[in-house]
Formats: C-alpha cells, structure tokens, sequence
C-alpha cells in the first residue's frame, strides 16, 4: 500500500509540474506534425526512436514495440539528469519521437530534452491511438 501511495505521490507531482511547465509562455512548444504513418516509417528505417515518457506501470499495461522508456518523474528535474546516461539511451544522431498517454507528457519531456541537444517531435497521439495506427505494442519487457 505504502508503494501504491508513493507511486501515486509521484504522478500527482508530475501532473502539477506538467501543468505548471505547459502554463509557461517561455516553454511554449508545439506537438509535431509528422504524421502516424511517417513516424512509423521512420522509425523502421532506423532514422527515429520512440520514447515513451509515461511511468514504468503504465509502461508494463503495454508500449510500442522497441520503444524506449524514460519516465517524465526521471526527466522532470533537468540538474539531476545524468547527461552520459542519458546518451547511453538515447542516441544524439536519430530524431526522438516523444509518446505518452494523450500528449500533455510527450511534450514536456521533449522540450527538456531539446535542451540537451536532441531533435525532438513530440507526438500529440498517446499510446492508444499508436496501437490503433498498427504499431506493434508488447507488455513489460
């Protein structure tokens, strides 16, 4: 119960810091418009990566295929990222498609991550409507 209560904790703070980094004129970004479609052509032909920024237990219900999971809790706190980390998982060279449940996260998180250096395209589709458009989804990893 005590985990359940933490973990709520923790989803509950990022929801305030999302709203809080969304209501931010100067964070101002805009969702991509790359299509489904292109996406998902990209990231076959290894030009993109998929990053699913929702938390690990709504990771382990199901995610895209070969995404990789960041958590927005990891990325929230921009002074405690780990930068050689952070390029272990995720390579500099290959656009990072940003996903989490309805886009809200997608976009926070790319943002941070364009401030270290990444080309970032958020989505504003969630995990749902990917597994909708025909990407491969699979439980835990």
């Amino acid at each position: 119960m005590l985990i359940a209560m933490n973990q709520l904790l923790r989803v509950s703070l990022s929801a305030i810091l999302l709203t809080t980094m969304l209501a931010l004129p100067s964070l101002a970004a805009e969702h991509t418009s790359d299509t489904l479609p292109e996406v998902k052509k990209n990231v076959e032909q290894k030009k993109a990566v998929l990053l699913d920024v929702r938390e690990k237990q709504e990771w382990e219900q199901g995610h895209v295929k070969g995404a990789i999971l960041l958590p927005m809790s990891e990325l929230q706190y921009k002074d405690r990222i780990d930068r050689q980390k952070l390029e272990k998982i995720l390579p500099k060279d290959k656009v990072i498609y940003t996903y989490c449940k309805v886009g809200g996260r997608a976009l926070a998180c790319g943002k941070i991550l364009e401030e270290f250096g990444y080309e970032v395209r958020s989505l504003k589709p969630g995990f749902d409507q990917l597994k909708a458009a025909g990407f491969e989804t699979q439980t835990k990893k």
